[in-house]
């Protein structure tokens, strides 16, 4: 559905060309969400606006749906954006406007439907954001959660096949996150749309999409399916961004484990292996004592997954770490 080839893009400031992204190649697949995640100033909005041509790249090629939208002249372009829609971080309301004209703008920009059109479109949209009671409230008289709510809305007036998601929650407290995150899978699911989401939160990735790009300093480090990248980090601004969504410091494990003997094991399951009782097993079958340390169990999306450290001790050991790789059980030694 997207695709850069060669993409970069730099600013003049001062005389003196600044790079936002180096030169890079992505492929973003139809029907997926795709998430960008990295730290403030990494290059992530640069990269989304340029999916839609917000910020024009400084060189190389996108193409949306096997078109250059890059080539495109300033109709074709218009008519391109019409099929992206985008939500923002701060919701981007009309103050002076209801919700059900919010809803509506977009529909009138267009010029191609009537008033009974539009009034039927706008109701529609609000009864699959679950805000058919507010349709004559103006911003100020809604929650965040309810303003984000209406900028979905506004996005999907012109039925476009790809969402962009501008940081669209992070001005949200947990809760209301997460159910903008379900109403975006929700959509995702229903209407097949193709979401490229960007975020400075591992977490929003991990519940939210199938695959994402790491972004560093403008550079895409690491890329991949959610469950590859976040349970097998390769990158240090992708290990630190995952042990904070574990609540962790950068650091691995805590060095008080160092003290405890044995041998010291971090262990990642994914799928099914998640409610095997295969420590257990295994304990009884080679007399090995496991210690567990630290620990989640969570979902990627709707697949469970969990992350344990371990001490491991006994005389057999080395056959009970030899039986978790035979069990198919993906673990590192941080220490022996």
């Amino acid at each position: 559905m997207i695709e850069f080839i060669d993409v970069h893009k730099s600013y003049r400031l001062k005389g003196q060309e600044a790079p936002a992204l180096h030169p890079f190649n992505l492929k973003i697949k139809a029907g997926e969400v795709f998430g960008i995640i990295g730290h403030s100033g990494a290059g992530k909005s640069t990269l989304l606006r340029l999916i839609n041509l917000l910020e024009r790249p400084s060189g190389g090629h996108i193409l949306i749906d096997g078109e250059d939208i890059t080539a495109a002249d300033p109709a074709r372009l218009r008519q391109m954006r019409r099929g992206i829609g985008m939500i923002f971080q701060h919701f981007n309301l009309l103050a002076t406007r209801t919700v059900a004209d919010n809803v509506a703008l977009p529909l009138r920009l267009a010029g191609k439907s009537s008033s009974a059109q539009i009034h039927a479109r706008v109701q529609e949209l609000l009864a699959r954001v679950g805000l058919s009671a507010h349709a004559g409230k103006y911003p100020s008289e809604l929650s965040g959660g309810q303003k984000q709510r209406v900028g979905i809305a506004r996005a999907l007036a012109n039925a476009p096949s790809v969402l962009l998601c501008d940081e669209a929650t992070s001005a949200l407290d947990p809760q209301t996150t997460s159910s903008v995150l379900a109403l975006l899978a929700e959509l995702n699911r229903d209407l097949k749309l193709t979401i490229v989401l960007i975020t400075h939160e591992m977490d929003v990735v991990r519940r939210v999409c199938d695959r994402v790009a790491v972004l560093d300093s403008g550079h895409i480090v690491e890329q991949g399916p959610v469950a590859q990248v976040f349970l097998h980090p390769g990158h240090a601004t992708t290990r630190q961004m995952v042990s904070e969504a574990h609540g962790q410091g950068a650091e691995a494990f805590d060095a008080d484990y160092l003290e405890l003997g044995g041998r010291l094991l971090r262990l990642s399951f994914h799928g099914a292996s998640t409610w095997s009782p295969v420590l257990s097993r295994i304990a009884r079958a080679h007399q090995v004592d496991f210690t567990i340390l630290d620990g989640r169990i969570d979902k990627i999306k709707q697949t469970p997954y969990g992350q344990l450290t371990v001490t491991v001790q006994g005389d057999e050991a080395d056959a009970a770490i030899a039986a978790l790789r035979h069990a198919g059980i993906h673990f590192e030694e941080l220490h022996s």
